[in-house]
């Protein structure tokens, strides 16, 4: 599993169409998280001022039909060379935020 960091009005955007965030038109890729520890030091560190509901999407490797580029084993940095397909998506989590940073990721619950 690996996640990605999305703003909800940019997630809820094309609920039918792939998920293609601006940095896979600038740079090639779609920057991912390996772990939780990880989503939430992103969160923090490029995040802190985006205002409104902050989603981490789970997303199951094996399910994407773009390819998932690492540096090295453990490479906590995963990039995806493509588009995200909404059905690798295995859960969504909203980033808690406090006002000394993201504390948690708890279950997203869409209204």
């Amino acid at each position: 599993m690996i996640f990605h960091i999305v703003p909800l009005a940019d997630w809820s955007a094309a609920p039918g169409s792939p998920y293609a965030p601006g940095s896979l038109a600038a740079e090639g890729f779609v920057h991912c998280s390996a772990d939780r520890p990880t989503v939430l030091a992103i969160a923090e560190s490029h995040y802190r001022g985006v205002p409104g509901v902050l989603l981490a999407v789970e997303l199951d490797e094996a399910a994407l039909t773009a390819e998932v580029r690492r540096t090295g084993p453990g490479d906590p940095y995963p990039h995806v060379h493509g588009p995200l397909n909404r059905d690798a998506v295995s859960r969504v989590w909203e980033v808690v935020r406090t006002s000394g940073g993201p504390a948690d990721l708890v279950p997203w619950l869409a209204e």
